[in-house]
């Protein structure tokens, strides 16, 4: 078998839901297709029926192939995997829950022949969210374009359509806490954005939980600043300015008799405040130092336990 011109990199995580409607809407599309594809689903350590369903759906079309790893590693570290094990010329990043519809692809492809190495999905609305959700992703993609040092488009997921130089490019970039679509603005190259309206979760339910999220947050800003260590240093030095001028004012007072200080309840606030200060302080430095501490463990991004529908299978 040729190698395919496509490769579909599809994450799944307790999908058993969603996978028959994705088969289906994801046939019809490579058939469209000007080329051979391959649709690598990503098994994230489910433990519904997902795989078993995966490994129907691999046993009707051999185009569709499975990676099951040994343990849920994470949104992002499933990307990656699927990606590491793609060999198409263009590799298109998909969610299974089909709020990103599949027939958007053709759009990219079409941008991609004009020359394009990456094609970014830009949401347009974020149909069946939650207003929470709406409102700090909005604020989210704000503040990442202030502190990064980088250009990360806002409103922009991981679906996308990615060059095979830009892929060769991203699998020499092996950090462990990742945050894949801004690994994509910083490796550069020629990019573009289409516009699309997102649908609503076809079946299920998020997996992507308050904390998951907020922790993807703190790597997108910690992967990609240094401007919050920059921050709390200017921070220190405006507190420690506003302390100097409150002493020699105290100073004053006390020595012209104008104000005596009495009781202790300046001197608690004070002190609790400067507390608090040194714990934030001493917490940023702590997740730069801790990322330093995990990626000279130098350990596997993934564990795969089985494959289906590569040359060496299992």
């Amino acid at each position: 078998m040729d190698e395919p011109k496509y490769s579909f990199v599809i994450p799944i995580y307790n999908e058993e839901e969603t996978l028959p409607e994705l088969k289906k809407r994801l046939g019809a599309l490579l058939e469209r297709l000007d080329g051979s594809s391959e649709v690598i689903l990503v098994d994230d350590g489910s433990d519904d029926k997902s795989y078993s369903i995966m490994f129907d759906i691999h046993q009707q079309d051999p185009r569709f192939k499975i990676v099951r790893l040994s343990r849920n590693f994470g949104h992002q570290i499933a990307i990656t995997t699927g990606m590491d094990f793609s060999i198409g010329q263009a590799v298109i990043i998909l969610d299974a829950d089909l709020q990103d519809p599949p027939e958007v692809i053709l759009k990219m492809i079409e941008r991609w022949e004009e020359g394009f190495e990456i094609v970014y999905a830009i949401r347009e609305n974020r149909e069946g969210e939650t207003w929470f959700k709406r409102i700090t992703a909005s604020v989210f993609y704000r503040c990442l374009r202030k502190l990064t040092e980088i250009d990360i488009p806002t409103n922009v997921g991981d679906f996308r359509l990615v060059d095979r130089k830009a892929i060769n490019v991203f699998k020499t970039m092996r950090e462990c806490n990742r945050y894949v679509r801004g690994m994509f603005s910083w490796v550069g190259f020629k990019q573009t954005g289409i516009r699309y309206m997102r649908e609503k979760r076809f079946a299920g339910y998020t997996k992507y939980s308050l904390k998951k999220m907020l922790k993807l947050a703190v790597d997108a800003i910690i992967n990609f600043s240094t401007i919050p260590l920059r921050l709390v240093l200017g921070f220190g030095f405006v507190i420690a300015g506003l302390s100097f001028f409150t002493g020699i004012t105290a100073i004053y007072l006390r020595l012209s008799g104008v104000y005596t200080i009495r009781g202790w309840t300046s001197l608690v606030v004070l002190v609790s405040f400067f507390s608090g200060i040194q714990l934030i302080v001493v917490g940023m430095l702590g997740e730069y130092v801790s990322r330093i501490y995990l990626e000279v463990k130098n350990r596997p991004l993934y564990i795969v336990s089985n494959l289906h529908g590569f040359k060496k299978d299992e």
